[in-house]
């Protein structure tokens, strides 16, 4: 039975310690926030940024540009498909003005 003692006892009062050092620490960061927060509320909110540091809205880059050889490999493959009855007249017009306006 000591020995189980010794073991609460001892379970007890890391628990006290970790307590008592977790609870310091939450009221430092606490200070520090409100530190934080004060400093905040003392800056000018009545200013507006200049014309030149407003952020501009994000544009996306165009579309890069298909190479020439690219497309007419593609057509070439285009042809090459018809020509096996794969692609009917129709579909290799539609594709063909696909990848030429592309």
């Amino acid at each position: 039975m000591p020995g189980l003692l010794r073991g609460v006892a001892r379970t007890a009062v890391i628990s006290g310690t970790a307590t008592a050092v977790s609870n310091r620490v939450s009221r430092r960061q606490a200070g520090r926030w409100a530190q934080q927060d004060e400093a905040r509320a003392s800056w000018p909110t009545h200013e507006q940024p200049h014309e030149q540091t407003r952020e501009q809205p994000y544009a996306p880059p165009p579309p890069a540009a298909v190479p020439m050889d690219a497309k007419i490999s593609q057509l070439h493959e285009l042809g090459r498909l018809r020509d096996q009855g794969v692609l009917t007249g129709e579909e290799f017009e539609e594709q063909k003005r696909r990848i030429l306006a592309s």
